[in-house]
This record gives C-alpha cells, structure tokens and sequence, in this order.
C-alpha cells in the first residue's frame, strides 16, 4: 500500500525564522521516519518573501493540498506542530478540507495527535524544558523559573501549560519557585484560567523582589512575535531590566531547538501510520 503524503503543520508566522525551522524540524523527520516529510503552514507564511527563504517559498496547507489533489494524491497525514488541541485543529482545518472536499470530492487526511495530548500528556516536553533551563543557568541555579506560553482564551489548551507546569516541576530542585505566565490573555474575569502577562508578572515581582534571578522557560516551538531574537519576550525583558537593573533574566532555548523535539513527532507519526485510516 502506498504511504499517504505526509505533512508537519504549524499555525504560520511572518517571520522568516520560523518557516527555517520549520523545515529543519521536517528534514529531522524525513530522516528519522524514513519519509518524506513535507513542511506547511496554515496560514501567514506565504506572505514572507521568497528571498527570505533560500528562494523557496512558504508552503500554505491549502494551496498544497490543491496542488496534490490535482495530481491525483487522496491520502494524506498531518502532525501538528502544536502542543494543544488549539481552534486550528479542531476548526480551522477541517473548515477548509470541507471546502476542498466540495471542489476535489473525497479524500482522507488523517490528522496525528498534538506534542501535549490531554489526558494522557507528555513528559518529554517538560524533559526539554528542564534540559533547556539547564543550558541557561550553566551551573548558576534561579531563584524562579516562569514558564511561559502564548496564551489561549480555550480552557483545554490552557491547561496543557498547566499540566507541563507540574511535569517541570517534578524535574526542578526543590528550592526553585516555579510560576507560569502568557504573551496574550482576553479581558475579563472569565478568561483568569488563561493566567496572568507577562508583562504584569516580572513587573510585580520586581517591585517586591529587586535583586532575583529570574530563568524564563518558553513553551514555544518556533521564533515569532513573542519569542527568540527580537520577539516580545526579549523587549519586556530589556524594558524591565533597565528599570530595575537588580534584576536578572535569562531566557531559555525554544523547545523547537531540541533535537529530542523531533522524536515526540516520530512518535507521533508513527502511531498513524502503523494504525491506519
């Protein structure tokens, strides 16, 4: 039986820097499954210049699809490049395999579970995390890690960082203050599972606790508005350090840059195709 097109898909982002990795992260894939693995965003990227990507652009899911449909692919697998069961996976795409169903008739599209599934979990994220920690405090321990996602106004995907959140602090030394934050939360009270900004929370701690070392845990896959070089969480932590010049903050590797990344999608990919459709 032929393998079906296989496919690693994140959100999207405009930035160049995330598409790179996302491709590094489906070459990982390609070699380890033995695969050929393609690389898709579902949405954003396709407005990146060309030129910013070794002269190859972005791939979009959709367009991608269109282009395998019309040469007569009709089964393909999707790993999410994403932690929780976020509104893109349970809305977005299958909104738009509906609309290419209507023009191109069936086809399948199997979609593989997410990095963090819930129940069960995944230890191997908090695993990279500490390891990732471990490489930015070089032997030199906080006093506070904060781990940081991007927020969600869905209680499910809130509650993968949460559940990280505990697996990490299994792994921590029992001396380290371990507390948890967002790059985006939505007013009111009903969105207070989503936790507190960024922002509001190092500038808190500041007023009470001028001289601590702060260790900043991303939940984060790959480079974006929020995170690595340039992004939020570098300016949040600029501006505040220049205003209490007692505190220290060092920021941690995104866990897209840890090769064990690649074998939680491994796993992933896996589980489809020795349980097929």
């Amino acid at each position: 039986m032929k393998t079906p097109t296989i496919l690693l898909a994140d959100n999207g982002s405009k930035r160049a820097d995330s598409v790179i990795n996302l491709r590094r992260l489906a070459n990982q894939l390609s070699d380890l499954s033995n695969h050929q693995v393609f690389p898709v965003s579902l949405q954003h990227a396709d407005n990146i210049p060309a030129e910013s990507l070794n002269g190859e652009a972005a791939e979009i899911l959709t367009t991608f699809l269109r282009q395998k449909l019309n040469q007569g692919e009709t089964a393909f697998i999707l790993v999410p490049l994403f932690f929780g069961r976020s509104r893109a996976l349970t809305s977005y795409i299958p909104q738009q395999l509906e609309k290419l169903r209507a023009k191109y008739g069936p086809f399948t599209l199997t979609l593989a579970e997410e990095l963090y599934p819930l129940p069960q979990g995944e230890p191997r994220v908090a695993s990279i995390l500490h390891q990732q920690l471990q490489i930015t405090d070089q032997g030199r321990p906080p006093q506070l890690v904060i781990l940081v996602d991007h927020g969600s106004p869905l209680p499910q995907v809130s509650e993968v960082r949460k559940r990280v959140c505990a697996d990490l602090r299994q792994l921590l030394s029992p001396g380290i203050e371990l507390q948890q934050a967002v790059m985006e939360r939505r007013e009111g009270d009903e969105y207070d599972f989503n936790g507190h900004l960024l922002s509001e929370q190092l500038e808190k701690i500041a007023r009470s606790r001028p001289n601590i070392t702060i260790d900043l845990a991303l939940l984060f896959l790959s480079p974006g508005r929020h995170a690595g070089a340039g992004g939020d969480i570098e300016s949040i932590c600029q501006q505040l350090t220049r205003s209490h010049p007692g505190i220290q903050i060092r920021i941690a590797p995104l866990v897209g840059n840890h090769p064990g990344l690649a074998d939680i999608l491994l796993d992933r990919l896996d589980s489809v195709l020795d349980n097929p459709v």
